[in-house]
């Protein structure tokens, strides 16, 4: 018995030994993968801008300095863009923002801590995957997260009112698109990295509009056409031809 103790040990012990030498090997040798989406260098720094585009027709844009403010709260080498896009036509308006990782993975989080922590409650039974047709730059189904959540605000006359918020997102890096969240971390990442050297350099991508109760499936459509529009102004992937 204590020798079959000794042998599971030894065995083990050299399991944890190849486990760390691969795993050091491939941090030696790793190399960060091309981004999903347009950018360009920033002067004075390591990190890129990322070129959403200023105009979509029916909608003026604006960066929001504000949220990038608390976007500086990421690792270091993390890159992003936010910029509010208000309708032409009416007081409709989304968010959108893209957060693009470097050499830390940790830069992507799960959107439900940034949703909780502004005062949103997220609604678990109104929340799912869900696909947006696209036509350029061919057709196709963009896979998406969409969540709806609620929060009690106060107008300037105090009286209470509740708020509906749809937030759409999804990940993107040099080859791959995907809504799952599963399948990036647990598969892509570590499957690009074994296999080629190439650490993914993903992309979160989101989209987030207010309405009141009863509008949901009113702004949902409108989010739709907006991304439908804007997206392939700067997501790189997929590619025509491929």
């Amino acid at each position: 018995m204590n020798r079959q103790k000794i042998i599971l040990s030894v065995l083990a012990l050299a399991l944890m030994g190849a486990t760390a030498g691969a795993l050091a090997h491939l941090r030696a040798h790793q190399r960060l993968g091309e981004p999903g989406v347009k950018t360009r260098p920033l002067a004075g720094s390591k990190n890129l801008e990322i070129l959403m585009p200023e105009m979509v027709p029916g909608f003026a844009s604006e960066i929001l300095t504000n949220a990038e403010t608390e976007l500086l709260k990421l690792p270091a080498d993390t890159s992003f863009r936010v910029r509010i896009y208000k309708s032409s036509a009416d007081d409709f308006w989304a968010q959108t923002s893209t957060v693009l990782m470097g050499s830390d993975r940790s830069s992507i989080h799960a959107p439900q801590i940034c949703l909780t922590g502004q005062g949103w409650t997220v609604d678990d039974a109104n929340t799912h995957p869900d696909t947006i047709r696209m036509e350029r730059p061919f057709a196709y189904d963009l896979p998406v997260n969409k969540l709806v959540a609620t929060k009690q605000v106060q107008n300037p006359a105090g009286k209470v009112l509740t708020l509906r918020g749809i937030y759409l997102y999804w990940f993107v890096d040099g080859t791959h698109y995907t809504a799952s969240e599963w399948k990036r971390k647990m598969w892509l990442v570590p499957r690009d990295l074994l296999l080629t050297g190439v650490l993914d350099r993903w992309a979160y991508i989101s989209y987030f509009s207010p309405c009141l109760p009863g509008q949901e499936a009113a702004t949902y459509d409108r989010m739709k056409k907006l991304i439908a529009a804007a997206v392939p102004e700067f997501q790189l992937v997929p590619r025509a031809g491929k």
